[in-house]
């Protein structure tokens, strides 16, 4: 079922509970859209509010991105960070909408994200995180430029993340997801790290892990 109205374009997957039920949002990578990680839903747990999110800029000639990401020849490769930084609010505020339009548990929001939908469930997290619980960051990393400057550790606490990559990745090299553990356990966060011996994809054996361990979080 596709949803227009609010301030993102989605599809959704109804929860098997009327009322109340745990959200998955998830948030697609670059030069995609929401019908790439909405091919999951059906195998995950059906008391999952299910939730895919087409990203805001769109790209041609087809697919979306989160934010820009620009090449050229004396910087190299660089992202919009202050793009990056406006769909991580516009994340936030589109939280709220879908805590108002549907029969959700506001207390049970998941993040689930892909590479450039990875990097923003992270600053999502970080920056928003009364409106978070699990996040489930696929082939992402941490982009720093993005977060709080201050970061009280009290206010993750509650958070718990799996964060899993491809060993040979050849889009986000695997040493850039390796920060992640050392910078959650430095702050006391809960998460599980894992890497597949993959490129920039989701192994079977990473949605069976990444699948058990939502389950065991409802």
């Amino acid at each position: 079922m596709t949803n227009t109205q609010l301030s993102l374009n989605h599809i959704i997957r109804k929860s098997s509970l009327t009322d109340n039920a745990p959200v998955l949002i998830m948030l697609h990578g670059y030069g995609s859209d929401e019908n790439d990680l909405f091919s999951f839903a059906n195998e995950l747990p059906e008391e999952l509010f299910i939730i895919s999110v087409k990203a805001p800029y769109p790209m041609q000639p087809f697919g979306n991105a989160w934010y820009a990401i620009n090449f050229d020849a004396d910087q190299g490769k660089w992202n919009d960070n202050e793009q990056a930084k406006e769909s991580r609010d516009l994340i936030a505020t589109f939280i709220d909408e879908v805590i108002e339009t549907y029969p959700v548990n506001k207390n049970a929001i998941s993040l689930l994200g892909f590479s450039q939908g990875s990097i923003l469930s992270y600053a999502v997290a970080f920056s928003y995180p009364e409106k978070i619980k699990n996040i489930v960051a696929l082939s992402g990393y941490i982009n720093h430029d993005i977060l709080p400057e201050q970061m009280e550790d009290a206010q993750y606490a509650h958070l718990d993340f799996y964060c899993s990559h491809g060993s040979v990745d050849q889009v986000i090299p695997v040493d850039w997801a390796r920060q992640v553990s050392p910078f959650l356990s430095k702050h006391h966060i809960k998460h599980v790290y894992s890497e597949f011996p993959i490129g920039h994809g989701v192994a079977p054996q990473n949605f069976y892990a990444l699948k058990d361990w939502l389950h065991k979080r409802l």
